[in-house]
């Protein structure tokens, strides 16, 4: 097991950090999870209030003899406008983890500029975390996000963060510039789920395991992140201790990325734009705002990939959450375009819009599902 730096936080990280949404079929099995994981050399482990039962697993560890001193923790809250709704989810969330201090407390979801005014508020939620830290109960502040570039941004620029979560990944780089504003602010990173969110890797369909070889494509895409100095560790939602095996096989490989590797990344870019021509989207964002609040550019990602790459169960996956996981996983589907033509004069590609969001619908749409989480806990997104 590599270690690093998770940015002005000091802290030496695992590169892999156990994320602990997915081991909660029992409390036996979150204690065995997480006792192999430290086994294995991970030293972090990340929840939230909003994961179910999994503090209080956590919690239930602690007291079951997993040494405190050998693991840091990151629990997430969700942000809020008053600084007492704050207070107490702390005070919940150290007695279900059964510890006197959190390591890292992450905002969970600093997604919108409401949320930005509740944390720059002199009474929002930042006063009782300020208030948290002077007490000793946490360490450090942090903040993850499913927002745009642009909050996240605004995000990073807030003295009191020291770390963030953030999405990226091969399949999805459009957040590259934030790894160097994370840098210049010192902030350690953290990526979340790069084997499902980043394009559903542990499952994936024969034409990208060919492309890939021989890597597989969940082997890559690790290489491509753990090749980054910029970030620090990347979650890994094992259900079990089973399924650390496979994600742990490559927390060595943390070389600069060889030519064959890079071979690899350029030829799926070759193949994602033979199998597209004129229709791919470059991901540009200038087709927004959509007057129908459809997020144009992440549709068409979704076309992308499912095109490019028979990644379609991936994309039917994503595109289920639009309208279903409010600012989570904003923006309404692509049949709701109504022709206005708006984004058509301000698309580089000179992409016929209209017709590609409603070819995207045609191959995503499935059967709506009953939503999972509430808005406190967007852990799936």
């Amino acid at each position: 097991m590599q270690y690093r730096r998770f940015g002005r936080t000091n802290l030496m990280l695992s590169v892999f950090s156990l994320g602990t949404m997915r081991y909660l079929e029992s409390q036996a099995n979150a204690i065995a999870t997480i006792r192999a994981a430290i086994d294995r050399g991970i030293n972090h482990i990340e929840t939230a209030r909003g994961y179910g039962q999994s503090e209080a697993f956590l919690g239930a560890a602690l007291a079951a003899g997993v040494d405190r001193d050998r693991v840091y923790i990151t629990t997430k809250i969700p942000p809020s406008p008053d600084a007492a709704t704050m207070t107490q989810a702390i005070e919940d969330s150290l007695r279900r983890l059964n510890t006197d201090y959190i390591d890292n407390l992450a905002i969970h979801g600093l997604n919108t500029a409401e949320h930005l005014a509740w944390v720059a508020s002199p009474v929002g939620c930042m006063a009782a975390l300020n208030e948290a830290v002077k007490a000793g109960k946490i360490r450090n502040l942090g903040f993850s996000s499913h927002g745009s570039r642009e909050t996240i941004a605004a995000a990073m620029q807030i003295e009191a963060f020291s770390f963030v979560n953030l999405h990226y990944y091969l399949f999805f780089q459009r957040h590259a510039p934030l790894l160097d504003l994370a840098r210049s602010r010192d902030l350690g990173l953290l990526i979340i789920s790069p084997a499902d969110k980043g394009g559903q890797l542990h499952t994936p369909p024969q034409t990208l395991i060919d492309r890939c070889t021989p890597l597989s494509p969940l082997g890559l895409n690790y290489r491509f992140l753990l090749s980054d100095r910029r970030i620090t560790t990347l979650s890994l939602g094992a259900a079990n201790p089973d399924e650390l095996a496979t994600p742990l096989s490559w927390s060595d490989a943390t070389e600069t990325l060889t030519a064959d590797e890079h071979e690899i990344i350029a030829q799926l870019d070759r193949a994602e734009r033979d199998a597209l021509g004129a229709d791919r989207c470059a991901q540009c964002y200038e087709c927004l705002p959509c007057p129908e609040a459809i997020h144009i550019p992440e549709v068409l990602r979704l076309r992308n990939l499912a095109i490019g790459h028979e990644m379609t169960s991936f994309g039917q996956y994503r595109y289920r959450m639009f309208e279903n996981a409010g600012h989570w996983f904003p923006g309404r589907r692509g049949h709701r375009c109504t022709d206005c033509g708006d984004c058509l004069p301000r698309c580089p590609e000179q992409l016929d819009i209209p017709r590609l969001l409603r070819d995207t619908h045609d191959r995503l749409n499935t059967d709506r599902r009953r939503r999972l989480w509430g808005d406190d806990d967007p852990g799936r997104s």
